[in-house]
């Protein structure tokens, strides 16, 4: 299983101090991070695409690329890439090229923000949002599995003997995770490429991911990839931890209250009922996080939120420490428990590469019996 760690890359100011960060600022600290989580031990370090204030990650591959040339071994990926407002091209062309520079430790997450007007912005029409993930995902697909693209749709012009450049790494394209928070859409269209599902898992409560989740498990099966138990999930979560909890309480409560989505409703203590945020000590986050498994099954990839309403990088770069010291052994250890033999790992380029040449071995020992 792997554990990791995301982040939007919101510019917000601390309550504590009333500073706020610069964009530049902001930057460099989102590649601290990044480099803290692979020497913590973590396994992915993801970041959001935001095209709006107060966020700055509006180009994904330039921040991973740069990441990925200062660590070695995690995965870059996103969290999300905008399949509705981005031309599927470039996205293809973008991430073939990452994958290339990070040899081929790089994914991504497939999704359609939370910014509405992003979509004029980039000449799209929000109303088609929808269709406008399936159609340029259905084109992104199949522009990293044929070398000669012939292709007409609704929403971009046709292409006619087109090659995006460079080829996927190996031949094998980045694997991909649909996430989403609210559209059973999505989780239909994970299933019907087999591709990975991401249920962001914060914010709301666990039944309403449950729903999502089962429902992606389901058509997972109902398209042939699988069981439902086989199919590839994600969940997020959003932690804050100090050794003694109630530090940890006194000392989020101040980002909790200003914070535009979480404050001005229920209490701290209310919010941590009903959502999958921990705030407390590790202990405590092991435990929740014990319970994601009960609530949707064995799954591949959970990924925390540590940073941003303005907590301040000394922060963040402390609460990575008691990731990796503490809860990450633990998790590791119990989530291994009495897993099914059957239930795969989260995808790799490694682990993908692998199958492509044992599907390949095992059509060549065919053909050969059959001309025998």
């Amino acid at each position: 299983m792997q554990f990791g760690i995301f982040t939007v890359g919101d510019v917000t100011q601390d309550p504590a101090t009333g500073r706020t960060p610069t964009e530049h600022e902001r930057i460099k600290a989102m590649v601290t991070i990044a480099q803290k989580a692979e020497e913590v031990g973590l396994d992915v370090f993801a970041t959001g695409e935001h095209h709006n204030r107060p966020f700055v990650p509006s180009s994904p591959t330039t921040m991973l690329g740069w990441i990925a040339a200062r660590t070695e071994r995690i995965i870059v990926s996103t969290a999300t890439t905008l399949i509705t407002t981005n031309d599927p091209v470039k996205i293809a062309e973008d991430y073939a090229m990452l994958q290339h520079l990070a040899d081929g430790r790089v994914d991504l997450m497939m999704g359609r923000g939370n910014t509405g007007p992003v979509y004029p912005w980039f000449g799209k029409d929000i109303r088609q949002g929808i269709n406008l993930a399936i159609e340029n995902y259905a084109l992104l697909h199949q522009l990293w599995r044929e070398e000669v693209v012939d292709w007409e749709g609704r929403f971009r012009t046709p292409l006619q003997s087109f090659t995006s450049t460079p080829r996927p790494l190996d031949g094998v394209p980045p694997f991909v995770w649909h996430g989403s928070i609210r559209s059973p859409e999505i989780a239909e269209q994970a299933a019907y490429y087999g591709d990975g599902f991401f249920a962001n898992h914060i914010f709301w409560p666990k039944e309403h991911f449950q729903k999502l989740i089962s429902l992606y498990r389901e058509r997972y099966a109902h398209y042939g990839h699988g069981t439902p138990e086989q199919a590839i999930v994600g969940l997020g979560g959003h932690i804050y931890m100090r050794p003694n909890s109630q530090d940890a309480i006194r000392e989020f409560r101040p980002y909790f209250d200003r914070s535009p989505i979480m404050g001005g409703g229920p209490s701290l203590e209310q919010y941590m009922d009903e959502t999958p945020l921990t705030v407390g000590s590790p202990q405590q986050v092991i435990e929740k996080t014990l319970t994601f498994r009960e609530n949707f099954g064995d799954y591949q990839r959970q990924l925390f939120n540590v940073d941003g309403v303005g907590v301040p990088l000394k922060s963040v770069l402390e609460q990575l420490d008691l990731l990796g010291e503490e809860v990450l052994p633990v998790l590791r250890k119990e989530f291994a428990k009495n897993r099914p033999a059957d239930v795969p790992d989260a995808p790799t380029h490694t682990s993908l590469v692998a199958a492509r040449d044992a599907e390949r071995d095992a059509e060549r020992a065919s053909s050969a019996e059959a001309t025998a």
